[in-house]
């Protein structure tokens, strides 16, 4: 059973990229084929991979465009539109608002994300809805 800060249910592991060019940046925003609200951000910081939703719980900021800190040994990133924090690891702000966090492996030279949904560095053609 997926509870609300646990496993996405019917998630799979989704290739990303090669880790070398995954690495060259801070943090890059991945498409899910469900659209802009699943989309998630791949984070590179301090020689680690994090995943989480590239939106923020407060109002839909775009994480990836935020600063990421530390203090006192949590690594943060913090939404440009209203500055709230979430740790990468844990998706916790310092507030009441939470990020769901996926877990993030690397297998042979590749970065793969826990995803319901494929995952692109590229967008999704647009579903046309009948």
């Amino acid at each position: 059973m997926a509870s609300g800060s646990g496993e996405e249910e019917g998630a799979s592991w989704r290739l990303i990229g090669p880790t070398a060019g995954l690495s060259a940046k801070r943090c890059r925003l991945m498409y899910s084929s469900l659209g802009f609200n699943s989309d998630v951000c791949l984070f590179y910081v301090k020689g680690e991979f994090y995943a989480m939703d590239a939106r923020c719980a407060h109002s839909g900021g775009p994480l990836c465009e935020g600063d990421i800190e530390e203090a006192d040994g949590v690594l943060q990133v913090f939404c440009p539109w209203h500055d709230y924090n979430f740790d990468l690891r844990t998706g916790k702000s310092g507030t009441s608002l939470q990020q769901q966090v996926y877990e993030v492996k690397l297998e042979d030279g590749n970065v793969y994300v826990k995803h319901s949904s494929p995952l692109s560095l590229e967008p999704f053609p647009a579903v046309k809805k009948s």
